[in-house]
């Protein structure tokens, strides 16, 4: 093997790797979405077809998670995952 294989197989290997650990997260960031969105829902809805809630849940839980340092969890990111299902 010569050198720039060398450097072309390194390359190809961490492209390669790279794309595959970013799919990986998506569907990992994906999946913890939709969890995130189904548990809000069913804490609003106890168990009914329709919740009774208001938008200060989705503000509070916000808060909440901003406050033990979370980030990503606004109330509009939370209502998007609630949108999820």
């Amino acid at each position: 093997m010569k050198f720039y294989e060398l450097v072309d197989n390194i390359e190809t290997i961490h492209a390669q790797l790279q794309e595959h650990a970013v799919r990986s997260i998506n569907n990992a960031l994906t999946i913890r979405n939709i969890f995130i969105g189904f548990c809000i829902v069913e804490f609003e809805q106890h168990g009914e077809d329709r919740a009774k809630y208001g938008e200060a849940l989705l503000k509070n839980i916000s808060f909440r998670l901003r406050d033990k340092g979370l980030k990503g969890f606004s109330d509009r990111n939370l209502r998007q995952f609630r949108q999820f299902l």
